[in-house]
């Protein structure tokens, strides 16, 4: 039987057919701030801007070698999976079917047809993804065609170790800490498979989204199991349920070796390596940065490698990324305020506001008495300190008024 690590090797081997290894870079910023040695990844720089195209790269080409006959390859994905198996189906010449949600931004549905050229169709069913996989594998039994999984497969899991074998070799010696973002499993499986065997003394940090913590659910109830509730924001490690061969893998985890991120902490991430390094990261892309302050204390004076996992960020979404990254930070927060309906009201509110802060949106919500009206109201400032001086102020006045920033059921039918 062939040793893991030799399995990942042939498939670094075999990736250089499809491109070139992704640069590992030490960032200076991230160094001096966190008083360590640390190391970029850029996973985001692949042909698909994403590690997905190992994995689906690897699938497809020992399929091929078991069964050179085969020609028809499925898979189900609104993101890195499909772009990644669109790639592949094209470098091998076969004929690929993507199914993709119908909500599906057009942005990732257009890449995937672009990557895949005339070797992809593209097919859009069910609003929600288990509507989408539920499709894709009923065409493919009926098809007799090969289902690509996005994660939990082993050929997908040696194509993503071979992100470990570049490490080692650019890198000319074993970190101290690899930081790996989490989402069904795929690439941890894949990384510490490796390293595990080649590099014993380094040691391992996972980060996943908060909203969609699958890995720590499996370590907390002995197995995986399916979350009841994910927040997509995160979306490419928004994954409800990890693995069962990726558990199999990762079950020696101990939780303190998990994180959680919040999904708006992750945008002041995204923000900051974009105006500060110039990098565009998705939100996955960015959650092995995202937990640096959480291990400031363990990596000091180390070597330490975070895998940036993609860089696929539709700038559509910047305003919301921004606007997440401000609530997080404490700069802006939303109000609810009961304005008094008499002559210079709104002239006494404005005289509340310090110099720093900056009214962002104003409007009257309905008029809930004669004497009041509700006006919705968003402020932005400069330093998170200044709305303790605005909510004093506004306590002075005996204005009423209720801060529904972190109110999600308000937010998401009022901001």
């Amino acid at each position: 039987m062939t040793d893991f690590p030799s399995l990942a090797r042939a498939a670094t081997e075999a990736i250089r057919d499809l491109f070139p290894e992704t640069p590992l870079q030490r960032n200076e910023h991230l160094s001096a701030r966190y008083q360590a040695d640390i190391w970029l990844k850029r996973e985001d720089l692949t042909p698909v801007r994403s590690y997905k195209l190992r994995g689906a790269f690897n699938a497809m080409r020992k399929v091929r070698a078991k069964n050179p006959g085969q020609g028809q390859f499925v898979c189900a994905s609104a993101g890195n999976h499909a772009q990644g198996v669109a790639f592949a189906c094209r470098h091998f010449g076969v004929q690929g079917t993507i199914f993709m949600p119908v909500t599906t931004p057009q942005q990732k549905i257009d890449k995937t047809r672009i990557f895949g050229g005339p070797n992809v169709t593209v097919e859009l069913t069910g609003d929600y993804f288990d509507q989408t996989l539920a499709a894709a594998q009923s065409w493919c039994h009926e098809r007799g065609a090969h289902f690509l999984a996005p994660f939990d497969d082993p050929d997908v899991i040696e194509g993503q170790a071979s992100v470990a074998v570049e490490m080692l070799e650019q890198l000319g010696r074993a970190p101290d800490v690899v930081v790996l973002p989490v989402g069904g499993g795929g690439l941890a499986s894949g990384v510490t498979g490796y390293l595990r065997d080649v590099a014993p003394d380094t040691r391992f940090q996972f980060v996943e989204p908060l909203g969609g913590a699958s890995l720590m659910a499996a370590l907390e109830h002995g197995g995986p199991v399916k979350l009841p509730r994910v927040n997509s924001f995160v979306d490419g490690a928004a994954v409800a349920r990890l693995g069962d061969l990726t558990w199999r893998r990762l079950d020696w985890v101990r939780p303190e070796q998990v994180h959680l991120a919040p999904e708006d902490r992750v945008c002041v991430t995204m923000l900051e390596m974009l105006n500060v390094e110039g990098i565009v990261l998705e939100p996955a892309g960015a959650l092995s940065v995202n937990i640096l302050p959480e291990i400031a204390a363990q990596i000091r004076g180390k070597t330490v490698v975070c895998v940036t996992s993609g860089g696929n960020f539709d700038f559509e979404r910047l305003p919301e990324v921004k606007e997440r990254a401000q609530r997080y930070a404490g700069l802006k927060k939303y109000f609810i305020l009961r304005m008094p309906q008499r002559p210079g009201a709104l002239r006494e509110f404005l005289s509340m506001l310090g110099p720093e802060d900056d009214i962002a949106r104003f409007e009257y919500l309905k008029k809930s008495a004669r004497n009041f009206g509700s006006v919705l109201i968003g402020i932005e400032t400069k330093r998170a300190e200044n709305f303790a001086h605005f909510t004093g102020r506004m306590d002075a006045a005996d204005f009423s008024y209720r801060d529904i920033t972190n109110d999600e059921a308000l937010a998401e039918f009022l901001i």
